[in-house]
């Protein structure tokens, strides 16, 4: 069985409507090739645009907080974690309670 080849532009317009239309599968049927083969097309055209972007385009920096966005988040973290202490003080203590009006009551509070 021979393979067919097709021109560039055939391939960029195919490639261009499948994702217009969002349904590779269709489009390849109603131009008589293979789904699979439109398919490949696609991921390649992806990984070659990905391949020309510009170096500087894809850089993934990290957020660097300022001092005063620092400043207020450790603020912000201080009185989550004093709020934090005194939930888990508050449990413990209705635990305790717990435990003296019901000494029959036996519970692996952990």
């Amino acid at each position: 069985m021979r393979r067919e080849r097709y021109p560039k532009e055939v391939k960029e317009q195919l490639i261009k409507e499948a994702l217009e239309v969002g349904n590779a599968t269709q489009v390849a049927r109603r131009h008589g090739i293979d789904p699979k083969r439109l398919d490949y097309w696609i991921s390649a055209a992806k990984h070659k645009s990905f391949q020309e972007t510009p170096a500087d385009a894809k850089k993934v920096t990290a957020y660097v907080p300022s001092s005063q966005e620092f400043s207020q988040l450790e603020s912000e973290n201080a009185a989550l974690k004093k709020l934090l202490g005194e939930k888990a003080l508050e449990i413990q203590i209705l635990q305790d309670l717990v435990k003296k009006t019901n000494p029959g009551y036996r519970r692996n509070w952990k």
